[in-house]
């Protein structure tokens, strides 16, 4: 399977990381001595189950190394167009790919065999979307300060992940609705809303399962999917505060790999 990282994005005065970036791209924030966005290129690198990689929002001239890395494109000022040219540059490197990996440049705790376990669990149906869900339990257990917002359910409370696989013709979709759902990705209830009151409803009283929760965003959705409810709390630990990117840097300088 091709890859894509979601790399675009310069904080700016006043938000949460710009006194770390100054004016330069999040995904080349220093982690332990190499690009925050180089930690998940070498998890891709490694991993198995994947061939190549397109990188979006960062030029060559970032220095990042890896032998996969197809293509470059620039910043395409959303979340929505950036995965839309992302998805149009894979079928175009290769037209016979039927699904492919999405992964932010901010999650540097990501590992080749976490990778693999996606791409794995993913395609053993045939599916439009895989979306990476974390248990609370597991996020805190690895990370206790992590502070992740999470969504209660009726079964669990969980918080999404990073690293997701779709369709790759779900890139030619240009429906309002998709970017609505991008622009609220960081908060569930402006997603039920859009979704319907009656699941904003449930999610509030916690009446609904993970489970019936996919089936009801799908169906509005007029798509196909799956909640993959992942064991890898490193998925979902992005570095959007500076405490986070302290967490991260800490706990990857104390590992062997990070030599």
């Amino acid at each position: 399977m091709d890859a894509m990282i979601i790399a675009g994005g310069v904080p700016q005065p006043g938000e949460p990381l710009y006194e770390n970036t100054q004016g330069k791209p999040k995904a080349i924030l220093d982690v332990c001595g190499k690009p925050m966005v180089q930690w998940v290129v070498d998890a891709l690198e490694q991993a198995e189950t994947i061939d190549k990689v397109v990188l979006i929002g960062l030029t060559a001239g970032d220095g990042l190394v890896s032998a996969k890395i197809q293509e470059y494109i620039p910043d395409q000022g959303s979340m929505l167009a950036n995965v839309q040219a992302g998805m149009a540059k894979v079928r175009e490197i290769n037209p016979k790919a039927s699904h492919v990996l999405i992964a932010s440049a901010d999650i540097p705790g990501v590992r080749p065999e976490m990778v693999d376990w996606i791409v794995r669990n993913a395609m053993k149906t045939n599916l439009d979307v895989y979306y990476s869900v974390i248990e609370r339990s597991v996020m805190e257990a690895r990370y206790p300060e992590s502070k992740r917002s999470y969504t209660r359910l009726k079964d669990m409370e969980v918080c999404g992940g990073d690293m997701n696989v779709a369709r790759v013709i779900l890139g030619t979709d240009k429906d309002s609705l998709w970017e609505k759902l991008i622009q609220s990705r960081k908060n569930v209830f402006k997603q039920a809303s859009l979704l319907g009151w009656d699941t904003l409803f449930l999610l509030l009283t916690r009446q609904i399962t993970l489970e019936r929760a996919v089936q009801k965003v799908t169906k509005r959705l007029n798509l196909t999917g799956q909640a993959v409810n992942c064991p890898f709390a490193e998925v979902g630990m992005d570095v959007d505060k500076p405490f986070q990117l302290e967490i991260m840097t800490s706990d990857l300088c104390q590992q062997p790999a990070a030599g």
